[in-house]
């Protein structure tokens, strides 16, 4: 989320970039979530693969395809460019979530419906990557707020 309105927010609809940059995983993740917690089988911390609703993956499918969320930014863009341009923050999430999602946990299936293609990737949390990825949008953000502050 932060990526996306660090590279996509600046043209006046930061609140879009944000959002959209979140919204592939608040979709199948917030609304397991709420699921989870109204039926009593919530627990903190990363969930298990056996109690995660089979609806779940295909939501997770579904906002992490190239393929689908091209052809909603485009329809988007055709009629408000500053808003399609916000929304290239899902885009960005999707291809931060490629390399950085393994096969045993949501991988990304970045072509679907299309194809169930994934990358076996490496694990976020991974101190060699979760470091530099703070540090990156760090810089962004410190590089944003130096352009408004100059004016750009």
């Amino acid at each position: 989320s932060l990526w996306g309105y660090g590279l996509f927010g600046f043209r006046g609809r930061p609140w879009i970039a944000l959002l959209s940059g979140a919204l592939p995983d608040l979709i199948p993740f917030g609304l397991m979530t709420i699921y989870l917690l109204m039926t009593g089988a919530y627990v903190p911390g990363k969930p298990e693969l056996d109690i995660i609703p089979s609806w779940t993956f295909v939501l997770y499918d579904m906002t992490h395809s190239l393929v689908i969320a091209a052809v909603i930014i485009a329809l988007i863009y055709s009629r408000w460019k500053t808003i399609g341009f916000a929304m290239l923050a899902w885009v960005f999430h999707i291809f931060l979530d490629i390399p950085f999602h393994t096969k045993a946990y949501f991988p990304t299936k970045m072509f679907w419906p299309i194809s169930d293609v994934v990358v076996d990737g490496i694990v976020w949390s991974t101190p060699w990557i979760w470091f530099p990825n703070l540090a990156g949008i760090f810089i962004l953000l410190c590089f944003r707020a130096y352009q408004k502050a100059k004016g750009d």
